[in-house]
């Protein structure tokens, strides 16, 4: 069984998130953000954090406006999307993901490595395919078979 995606994303600045995330309804859900490590970029510097607390839950529309309102650098990034009207809540194991409301997970590790765990199965390949199209590194999908991340946290 398909549990989502894994490639490499080029380490620089940009609109990553919102690259990632594009066939996604982002404002359909609401988000935790949690143990998280990316900065605005301004005047090509590092600026504020994109996200100012260790945890954080966002509607989708805040989501999306912060991916899209300018470029930035992502180092680490854990966002979970939860239906409108869940309750996000901290996942650390694909299980608990398995028997929880969220429908997504994206974590990020050294700017580079990103993973999407993702429950619906079409999702999954639109994903994997728009992977392919960004000319993202190493796309491939996360099965039972050869999942062997043991959390879903980024530290």
């Amino acid at each position: 069984m398909i549990r989502g995606i894994t490639f490499e994303v080029p380490n620089k600045r940009g609109y990553i998130l919102r690259d990632i995330l594009a066939p996604i309804d982002v404002s359909a859900f609401n988000w935790l953000v949690k143990d998280e490590e990316a900065y605005y970029v301004v005047d090509g510097e590092l600026g504020e954090q994109l996200f100012s607390h260790q945890i954080l839950h966002l509607e989708g529309q805040l989501l999306q406006k912060k991916i899209e309102e300018q470029t930035s650098f992502v180092i680490f990034a854990d966002l979970k999307a939860f239906p409108k009207g869940a309750v996000p809540e901290e996942l650390e194991t694909y299980k608990d993901f398995n028997e929880s409301d969220c429908e997504v997970v994206l974590l990020i590790v050294d700017g580079t490595f990103a993973t999407v765990y993702c429950k619906d199965n079409l999702l999954s390949e639109t994903l994997f395919y728009h992977a392919k199209r960004k000319g993202y590194l190493d796309v491939a999908y996360i099965t039972d078979e050869n999942d062997e991340r043991t959390g879903l946290t980024v530290w």
